[in-house]
């Protein structure tokens, strides 16, 4: 699994968000920016870094290594997000991206990055998703929707998170500015290439799951509905933005 090449193309699902709430954030006054849970660097390196001095954690060696090739100038931690390794109040902005599902204690995961950072910044999650309210056309291919969020759960993530990430700022103190969904387009159709990115993911996440027999004719089913200009899928993903 190319896993640069994956979180590429979910940074461009964002792309248009996270300049929008950049500039709300003030990030052309921003002097120090933090993302916890870089991991490539696929988000990091989209950010502006005239003004401010870029930093980046992840708990991910191998991420962190392709991270410094990707984002040369950035100061990169290989650390955990629940115990941040920066003093307190040391950053203007702090954000994270298709991350907070992942970890075992999410709060305490927005508790550090309130802690880090100063009195009046920004703490920006540009997106969470809520894989159990996924919903697929031709929904006789829902099956794998469901798969999915149960192989998340059996990973140690929360398929979910994204319903309440509006709740876990609050809970951390955080006040809450805007939230929302992104925008999408639940009929657009996947081109080529999302099609195979997807599969890689799913076929990742289901083995074992799934036995390869029945996987592989869930995918020939799939690649027919693709092929005929029917297949889409939607998964809510949820952005927040907050103040220190």
């Amino acid at each position: 699994m190319n896993w640069h090449k994956r979180f590429l193309q979910q940074a461009g699902w964002t792309q248009e968000l996270r300049g929008y709430l950049l500039a709300q954030a003030g990030l052309s006054h921003a002097r120090r920016l933090l993302e916890v849970g870089c991991g490539t660097g696929a988000v990091l390196v989209s950010i502006p870094g005239d003004n401010a001095i870029r930093f980046g954690l992840d708990l991910d060696f191998e991420r962190i290594a392709a991270a410094r090739r990707n984002v040369p100038g950035a100061s990169l931690a290989c650390a955990d997000a629940l115990r941040l390794p920066y003093a307190a109040r040391s950053f203007d902005l702090t954000c994270c991206h298709f991350f907070l599902l992942w970890v075992r204690e999410p709060l305490q995961a927005l508790l550090e990055m309130k802690r880090v950072t100063r009195s009046g910044g920004a703490i920006l999650a540009f997106a969470e998703p809520d894989h159990t309210a996924r919903i697929d056309k031709p929904a006789s291919l829902a099956p794998l929707g469901r798969w999915q969020a149960e192989s998340l759960r059996l990973q140690g993530a929360d398929p979910a998170l994204g319903f309440h990430l509006a709740d876990l700022f609050r809970q951390a103190g955080i006040r809450l500015l805007e939230t929302g969904k992104l925008q999408a387009h639940i009929d657009q159709p996947f081109s080529s290439e999302e099609w195979q990115l997807e599969w890689d993911i799913l076929s990742a996440d289901l083995a074992g799951l799934v036995p390869e027999m029945e996987l592989a004719s869930w995918k020939q089913a799939d690649e027919a509905a693709w092929k005929q200009g029917v297949r889409s899928m939607y998964v809510p993903t949820y952005f927040a933005h907050g103040v220190v």
